[in-house]
């Protein structure tokens, strides 16, 4: 029987097994370094491509996922800024509701006018409480998203709030520090929420080490995004991937 991606997801949750993305902005790869990021992606293992961005200027969504499925068999989520950024060449998309914010056009707003478009893309939805925590530097995100992020070092604040998503019906709580942020999120926040909720619970934002993507993954974290670390040094991609899947269990998903 053929799982579903977000079957997927709670199955390696319920397994132990720990998860592998790696984010690609559409605006910041061309098609050799595409290339490159795949093959190496492919080599080290990786459980999932996110692909999106806060901003997309360039009109080649279609084209980046189109030349990924091309080179691999690793699934393509679309993580969107907005609702324009759906592409039927992906396997599922990220429905991102900004749960941590106040600002009604993301908790629910865009969702209406992008419902139809998105319906008839055919992709797999998967509903997706987004918080973004405070990662010690103002981040594309929470500029576009006019939001305030939760504090750092507010956990009771995430966890109730995760909790709350999770309530309302949400697949995935995504907890997200912004990428390029200064201060990632602590293992304490991490651990806190992870205690309290039963969907899987995806990390990115400020994930510059395998130390750091281990020690999320100790904190009760069951995906781990990295983007910009990897824009910088593809290097890394095979040491994080290594890293999060260290502490995965036995057991297998097919």
């Amino acid at each position: 029987m053929k799982h579903t991606l977000y079957d997927q997801f709670a199955e390696r949750k319920k397994l132990g097994r720990k998860s592998f993305t790696v984010l690609i902005d559409p605006d910041k790869v061309d098609t050799p370094k595409l290339d490159k990021l795949v093959n190496l992606s492919v080599n080290a293992g990786v459980d999932y491509f996110f692909l999106g961005g806060s901003l997309v200027i360039n009109n080649n969504l279609d084209e980046c996922i189109q030349q990924i499925k091309q080179n691999c068999d690793i699934p393509v989520i679309l993580f969107p800024g907005s609702p324009s950024q759906v592409s039927k060449y992906a396997d599922a998309l990220l429905y991102l509701s900004l749960i941590s914010g106040r600002n009604p056009e993301l908790l629910i707003g865009q969702h209406v006018i992008s419902a139809p478009f998105v319906k008839k893309s055919g992709l797999e939805i998967m509903s997706t409480g987004y918080m973004v925590i405070d990662g010690g530097a103002p981040t594309t995100v929470s500029y576009i998203s006019n939001a305030t992020p939760i504090p750092s070092d507010k956990s009771e604040i995430a966890m109730c709030t995760a909790m709350a998503g999770e309530m309302l019906g949400m697949k995935l709580i995504y907890m997200d520090a912004g990428s390029g942020a200064k201060r990632p999120i602590s293992e304490a926040m991490i651990e806190n929420v992870s205690r309290y909720i039963e969907s899987p619970l995806i990390i990115g934002g400020g994930i510059v080490t395998p130390e750091k993507a281990y020690l999320n993954c100790k904190a009760g974290a069951d995906v781990i995004v990295v983007g910009n670390a990897i824009e910088k040094d593809t290097s890394l991609i095979k040491e994080m991937s290594d890293a999060v899947h260290q502490l995965s269990t036995a057991g297998s998903v097919s």
